[in-house]
């Protein structure tokens, strides 16, 4: 059962299919049993990236300094 469509939100966004790839498998390091949860997730971080909140790259990053 797929719960959101967040793949036609990440190409709205201009994320690459690889961007995107790496963005799930970074939410899913979070959410590894709970698919809901990390569709929904994955949803607002295309989201926010469409809106213009934050960068495609600054989401990517796997570690993020305080600050």
């Amino acid at each position: 059962m797929k719960f959101f469509d967040a793949k036609k939100t990440a190409r709205e966004a201009g994320i690459t299919p690889k961007q995107y790839a790496k963005l799930a498998r970074l939410i899913r390091k979070e959410f590894p049993r709970n698919k809901m949860l990390y569709e929904l997730h994955l949803l607002r971080a295309c989201m926010a990236v469409k809106d213009g909140h934050v960068r495609i790259d600054d989401a990517l990053k796997e570690d993020v300094e305080p600050g």
